[in-house]
């Protein structure tokens, strides 16, 4: 076994003696990379970001920025991640480096006060500045919005990154002002290059382990074998607990770089999707295929977060706020689950039991997600939330309706926030089946909505705020069909 190291701004770093537990914002600062920063130690602030080198979905390689507070160091063995230390270029001897064009913009924009989020706000403007999809508007005619920039900028790179006392003004006019790279750029170069190939990991240090089997096979042998184990794939649930609660594993078993999890594959009767695939990777791969997940994704957490987080993750923490079991219970989703002795695929309507509790048995693993085909045409994602993006769900509501000669054929509701698990609401897909699309059959189904679920008291809503939000989105979706049929 090779000892493990990270390639670190071009130079192979060891990991030892560093913890299994170490993140990679702890592992680098150590070691005197002190750019990255440590604000909120849960992905919320954006100040850790780092770039790493992944396979590409448009070029063999992306450069991907992540919460180095999150991810385990032992995660990126065989690696290569750059800080924003090692985004500048080198000077000549005697002078200061030159500054990376990303930089340049955000100093002579004002972009930065106090300094402590800029790195991370750079890092996370360099991925998007080397993003190979990323191109300015030729046409002095075409539209841009507040969100998008004449360069082809999208702010949703930047969208958990926080900054508390410069203001978002500058920042966006730096993000605006960036061009492209240029042909001699050694981090654009990178891009045409294949990323390195995952490693097997056995990093062991007193007495805790992290381990990076090479094989599905081989995964679900060590799960048999080690009932302690935890198994990370992103790291964006399990990061919070080390870092928030002091959570330490004897064994951390990963499981995202294993490819018979991270396969996407169109079949005639539905759609496979790789449980340790990213959600930023299934938004691209996807490409709107999907228009029911292609409205969760840009509500799912921020960009930092959907470059780690899986649906995997998602569904194994059995949260019921988490947002992807909505949607997938009204894509009629379900979860292939593989162990040692072989697989079964449990319908999302059956898996959960009970709050964060699943059917999954110890050593299982959710493998894949599979969707079937076709989809229902009439589809909407409603998140309440205290924020436009980046924040926790007080509500979550997913439909996908047949609706065919103005009468309902079919109906899938998908709720969280409501009960102790991600439920379907049944009792008003019952309400709307059969019945027309008129606004009196909404009417009557969002007061059979209102009712559904147990939902509570806490510090998001009330119960009687999450109860009213049910039945508004069931109205707020009728409004949009009728909308758009009448445009």
């Amino acid at each position: 076994m090779v000892a493990a190291r990270i390639t670190v701004n071009g130079e192979e770093t060891p990991l030892s003696p560093a913890a299994p537990h170490t993140t990679v914002l702890d592992f680098l600062r150590e070691r005197g990379l002190t750019g990255t920063k440590e604000g909120c130690a849960e992905g919320e602030c954006g100040a850790c970001s780092v770039l790493v080198a992944r396979a590409g979905v448009n070029k063999p390689t992306d450069w991907v920025a992540v919460n180095a507070c999150l991810v385990p160091a032992a995660a990126l063995d065989g690696q290569e991640i750059v800080t924003s230390e090692g985004l500048a270029t080198a000077g000549e001897p005697g002078r200061p480096p030159a500054l990376h064009p990303v930089q340049e913009e955000m100093a002579v924009r004002g972009g930065s006060q106090c300094g402590y989020c800029t790195p991370g706000f750079i890092c996370s403007m360099a991925a998007e500045y080397y993003r190979p999809d990323r191109c300015a508007h030729t046409d002095s005619a075409e539209e841009t919005d507040s969100e998008h920039g004449p360069n082809g900028f999208d702010l949703h790179a930047l969208s958990g990154n926080l900054c508390r006392c410069t203001g978002y003004r500058p920042i966006r006019d730096a993000a605006f002002a960036v061009g492209t790279p240029t042909e001699g750029d050694p981090l654009a170069q990178r891009r045409e290059q294949s990323p390195p190939e995952p490693v097997a990991t056995e990093y062991v240090q007193d007495g805790s382990a992290f381990l990076r089997p090479g094989t599905l096979a081989e995964a679900l042998r060590l799960l048999r074998e080690r009932t302690d184990a935890v198994v990370v794939a992103g790291s964006t649930d399990w990061g919070v607990e080390v870092n928030i609660r002091s959570r330490r594993a004897s064994c951390v078993i990963a499981v995202d770089r294993l490819p018979d999890m991270r396969e996407l594959r169109v079949e005639s009767d539905h759609i496979e999707i790789g449980a340790a695939q990213t959600l930023t990777e299934i938004e691209r791969r996807l490409d709107g295929s999907v228009p029911l997940l292609a409205e969760l994704f840009p509500q799912f957490a921020s960009r930092l977060i959907r470059n780690s987080a899986t649906l995997g993750g998602n569904l194994g923490t059995g949260s019921p706020i988490g947002d992807s079991p909505p949607v997938l219970l009204a894509l009629e989703a379900s979860v292939v689950l593989a162990d040692a002795d072989g697989e079964r695929e449990v319908p999302l309507a059956d898996y959960f039991t009970g709050y964060r509790q699943s059917v999954r048995r110890p050593g299982e693993l959710i493998r894949a997600v599979r969707i079937p085909l076709p989809l229902s045409p009439v589809t909407a994602f409603h998140k309440i939330a205290k924020r436009r993006f980046d924040d926790i769900s007080s509500v979550a509501v997913a439909f996908a309706l047949d609706i065919e000669d103005g009468v309902v054929r079919k109906a899938r509701i998908g709720l969280g926030g409501v009960a102790a698990t991600p439920i379907r609401a049944l009792a008003t897909e019952a309400a709307l089946e059969g019945e027309p699309w008129t606004a009196q059959t909404v009417e009557a189904a969002a007061g059979v909505l209102r009712a559904q679920g147990t939902p509570m008291n806490d510090h998001r809503a009330s119960a009687g705020y999450r109860s009213a939000m049910l039945g508004q989105s069931l109205l707020k979706l009728y409004a949009h069909t009728t909308e758009a049929v009448s445009s």
